[in-house]
């Protein structure tokens, strides 16, 4: 048999050698000292020891490599450092330390595999050198409560733990084993507690192993007796009531919450919080103090958004199990006065017309305020002194309505401001503004700076002159107060007014159609029409008073002789012993003209190469008299030239001829004689009359110019009348001792003057004539009655007559 194993066994080593893949197995205890021996590995892989090295033979660990190493002198494996099995493995059931050798020429692998023994070298070790255990007195006889055990980090046997427990009258110790190395600790009440009693237990649990040497470890058990929770924390009131203003600051104070628990200990200590079906809006807008119980703001309150709370507490306290308690806390929010009213407006009717009805509706104005009760509200009210009122016609419904009369030319655009305000106190208010614009409507007529004027013309202007400017302002707006003028057409005498003048109906320029005769016309006197473009157009008239001023553009006339002689000769017989201031005859002239330019002058021309004539010209009368007593060295024919001139500017004069034929005093015939005694009847009269005529002529003359001036200021106080044209009356030719000044018997005055009772402002009349002068006594003396006439002719004094309608 000897034989037989050495066999076998030589040819295991030569299938080793040849098979570099196969395994070797060794064992080593854990925890063994260095130079251990593990085995001969060399020998095992069937290697010579002399080639070791020359082979490089060497050997690589999957893990730790420096635990086990080889002599290559010997070729035996021996542990190098210690090996800790619960280190290397843990709780592993097998634990094995896998080496690769390798050797050269030719390469070849051989895997080695050492298992590591375990020993009981670990003894049993709890987490905690003490477990607390709180247990409550009223925990029922039989009542478990676990414990932890203690763990070996040992393996098999050596982990094999049991457990004692120190003696006690009230607990036992129970194990539930699932299998050998996994136990149930727990401790089994035999004896009911009491806290009063026995506070407190402590106990001694001992673990043992099953290795040897057994090893153990003890932990001490502390039982602590609880004191039962029997009683929920009690609040004083299940309903708390608060009411808070909604300006309330944040961290205020809303309540704080009273509760009592009957408990001792931590089941007498209690913690608020809300309860969890409280929203999170409450959450934002309040917080709880959890020791305190107090609640207080942490967010904005508005009323308008939130008016009322309802917040659900819940007082836990800290007894186990713990009890808890509820309560509900009401929070009122109260409004305040902190929200303006606001202002809509909408419907506006705008522009208005002026003329519009009262009541007519404008706007319509919506107020609202989210405030409550008082505060909530409002009232309006309009901009004072304004023809508008706000109606009431729904609930903080208003209208803007017409309650007066508009005049666009007063006020064409009202601002008005609308103000709300609301109950509160203070009260708030919001202001909006609305502009009424009205609309013009044509109920102004165009209206002139006054109702006449007066324009003075030379007469001979050109055709086509500008001789006035009329302008009429209209209160309107737009084409209500686009202006045109227009002539008021009437006839003046036989003649359409339009032939005279034109006015433009744009810029209201007054023309001259034609040159203007003063002594056609002194006077013209129109109206001037202004309608507006509206519709229907609205217009007013003006008058126009225009006096043609005289210019000097008529040379005096020579009338006719009373005996012999024709055009400018007069043929008188003189006889020779009249004496000196004798009156022989009278040159008679008239000029068309008017004032200084009709007022005539005489003066008497020598005839070439004769000598001083006896005889003189009256300078203003044209009387022709003595000198001196006739002698015989005067000629029987005496032929005097007489100078006749005016006092325009320049001058016109014309020349009489005078033919004197001195006679016998029975030669005269009896048309002389008669000439004679009518000369001489009124010629005391005729004396007076040239005084008062001279004064009277100096005094208008001066009055004139300051009565033009005073009728320009004053005029505008008379009231317009119509245009219409009556003839004047004729006037008479008279010379007086200042001269000829008046038209032509002949001719015939025309003045333009309101219709109605004719009324002038220049007035011509004649002086009355003398009162012993009756109508037979001209019938009778014809040539007296002609001279006469010539003295006391109207001297077309011009008198201004004031009157102010």
């Amino acid at each position: 048999r000897g034989g037989l194993g050495y066999l076998l066994l030589l040819l295991l080593l030569l299938s080793v050698w040849e098979t570099p893949s196969s395994q070797l197995h060794y064992s080593v205890p854990e925890e063994a000292k260095h130079g251990t021996f593990v085995g001969h590995i060399a020998q095992d892989l069937g290697l010579e020891l002399e080639e070791l090295v020359p082979r490089l033979f060497r050997v690589a660990s999957k893990g730790r490599g420096d635990l086990l190493e080889v002599n290559l002198q010997n070729g035996i494996l021996f542990v190098n450092s210690r090996i800790d099995r619960e280190e290397l493995c843990g709780r592993s059931a097998e634990c094995s330390i896998h080496l690769e050798v390798i050797v050269d020429r030719p390469l070849q692998v051989f895997h080695v595999e050492v298992e590591v023994k375990d020993i009981n070298d670990n003894p049993p070790v709890f987490r905690s050198k003490e477990q607390r255990i709180f247990i409550p007195e009223n925990r029922q006889l039989d009542s478990r409560f676990p414990i932890e055990g203690a763990d070996d980090a040992d393996i098999g046997a050596n982990a094999l733990l049991t457990y004692t427990l120190s003696p006690s009258d009230y607990f036992s110790l129970d194990i539930q084993a699932s299998d050998e190395l996994s136990k149930s600790l727990s401790l089994e009440l035999r004896k009911s507690l009491d806290r009063e009693e026995t506070p407190e237990l402590h106990l001694l649990l001992t673990a043992t192993d099953g290795g040897k040497p057994e090893l153990e470890g003890t932990v001490q058990l502390l039982i602590t007796v609880l004191d039962v929770n029997d009683n929920a924390p009690l609040f004083e009131q299940t309903i708390y009531r608060v009411h808070l203003l909604e300006t309330t600051a944040n961290g205020t104070s809303v309540t704080t919450l009273n509760v009592s628990d009957a408990d001792e200990g931590v089941n007498g200590e209690v913690v608020f919080s809300f309860g969890s079906d409280v929203s999170p809006n409450i959450q934002e807008k309040f917080k709880i103090d959890s020791i305190l119980g107090e609640i207080r703001v942490i967010g904005n309150l508005d009323y308008e958004e939130t008016k009322y709370y309802e917040i659900q507490v819940k007082a836990v306290d800290k007894g186990s199990p713990s009890m808890s308690n509820h309560c509900k806390v009401l929070v009122k929010v109260l409004d305040v006065n902190d929200n303006a009213p606001e202002l809509a407006i909408t419907s506006l009717s705008l522009p208005i017309r002026e003329d519009a009805p009262l009541n007519t509706a404008i706007a319509l104005i919506s107020v609202s305020d989210r405030d409550s009760g008082a505060n909530g509200q409002v009232t309006c009210s309009l901009t004072p002194h304004v023809p508008f009122k706000l109606v009431s016609t729904f609930k903080n419904y208003y209208s803007l309505v017409l309650n007066g009369a508009l005049d666009r030319e007063t006020i064409s655009d009202y601002k008005l401001v609308v103000t709300a305000r609301d109950g509160g106190s203070p009260s708030l208010w919001a202001t909006s503004s609305v502009s009424v614009e009205v609309a013009d409507v044509n109920d102004n007529a165009p209206v002139f700076p006054q109702p006449e004027y007066t324009v003075f013309v030379k007469e001979n202007n050109p055709p086509g002159c500008h001789i006035f400017t009329v302008s009429a302002r209209d209160a309107d707006a737009q084409e209500n107060a686009l202006v045109s003028y227009s002539l008021v057409e009437r006839r003046v005498g036989e003649r359409a007014l339009s032939s005279y003048v034109s006015v433009h109906a744009e810029s209201g320029k007054v023309y001259a159609l034609q040159p203007l005769d003063h002594e056609e016309l002194e006077l013209l006197q129109f109206q001037v029409s202004a309608h507006d473009a509206g519709v229907p157009p609205l217009g007013s008239n003006v008058t126009l008073q225009v006096f043609v001023l005289d210019e000097n553009d008529n040379m005096p006339t020579l009338l006719a002789p009373g005996v012999g002689g024709a055009g400018g000769t007069v043929n008188e017989l003189v006889h020779w012993s009249v004496g000196a201031g004798h009156v022989v005859t009278k040159v008679r002239a008239v000029d068309a003209d008017s004032g200084y330019n009709a007022w005539l002058s005489y003066e008497l021309q020598l005839v070439a190469g004769s000598e001083r004539s006896p005889f003189r010209v009256g300078l203003y009368t044209g009387e022709i008299s003595t000198t001196r007593a006739l002698d015989e060295a005067d000629s029987p024919r005496q032929r005097l030239l007489v100078l006749v001139k005016d006092h325009g500017e320049p001058a016109l004069t014309a020349t009489a001829t005078v033919l004197l034929s001195l006679v016998e005093s029975g030669q005269a015939p009896k048309a002389s004689s008669r000439a004679s005694v009518t000369t001489a009847g009124p010629g005391v009269t005729l004396v007076d009359v040239n005084v008062y005529l001279i004064i009277a002529i100096c005094a208008v003359s001066s009055l004139l110019v300051l009565t033009l001036l005073l009728y320009t200021a004053f005029r505008c106080s008379a009231a317009p009348t119509e245009d219409v044209c009556v003839p004047g009356k004729p006037t008479l030719v008279c010379s007086s001792a200042v001269g000829s000044w008046s038209y032509s018997q002949q001719r015939q005055q025309r003045v333009c003057s309101g219709e109605g009772p004719p009324k002038t402002d220049l007035m011509a009349f004649s002086p009355s004539l003398s009162p012993g002068l009756n109508t037979s006594n001209r019938n009778e003396h014809p040539e007296a009655n002609s001279d006469l006439s010539g003295n006391v002719s109207q001297t077309f004094k011009l008198c201004l007559k004031f009157f102010f309608n």
